[in-house]
């Protein structure tokens, strides 16, 4: 089963963003967005899993010991670079604690095997992927400019930069990710408090 550890976002946050998401998104018709019902924030992609590990990265979770972090969603970008667009991203700003949390994850997970993040943790909402290319921030082989955003970007900067709330997250969640060509389903396996 393939794996990843996330923050669910509260309804109010999750409306306004897609408020926001149905008066833009025609503005980069052959995006891939995001359905409202699937954002959540990132904290550890695992990846592919046999059930018994399931179990395993499940209890040591569930030992993490962290506070609640408050997480305000405003601004916006494009990975690798506005010009050479993958992915249009929606930005955060968080208390330490969101790092924190994200960091013993890591620890907790890399003991079981689970290779260890390889860059800096950087919170973010994907809203849109452009083209079938990966989604992956850093640049790719094979990125070159293109204009799959360009009318959003011409759009998005002649508008004030969206601010969607915040909301302090006091519970994250191990979910598991179907693939389809209809687009991912997940599903919550398990949920872990803050503190």
């Amino acid at each position: 089963m393939r794996l990843f550890v996330a923050l669910d976002l509260e309804d109010e946050i999750r409306e306004r963003i897609a408020r926001f998401v149905d008066g833009v998104q025609g503005f980069a018709p052959d995006a891939r967005w995001v359905q409202p019902e699937s954002l959540h924030v990132t904290l550890k992609f695992i990846g592919e899993q046999k059930d018994e590990a399931a179990e395993q990265i499940r209890l040591a979770l569930a030992e993490i010991k962290a506070c609640a972090a408050t997480i305000h969603f405003r601004g916006y970008g494009f990975f690798p670079t506005p010009k050479s667009a993958r992915v249009f991203w929606l930005g955060m700003d968080a208390t330490p604690e969101l790092a924190s949390l994200a960091s013993a994850i890591d620890e907790k997970t890399a003991a079981l095997g689970i290779p260890k993040e390889e860059r800096d943790f950087s919170p973010h909402l994907t809203l849109a992927r452009g083209g079938g290319r990966s989604g992956a921030p850093g640049r790719i082989k094979g990125d070159q400019p293109n204009r799959r955003f360009q009318h959003l970007q011409e759009k998005l900067a002649a508008r004030p930069e969206p601010d969607f709330g915040s909301m302090t997250a006091r519970e994250f969640f191990l979910y598991q990710s179907q693939l389809s060509p209809k687009g991912s389903k997940y599903t919550k396996l398990d949920g872990f408090p803050l503190k």
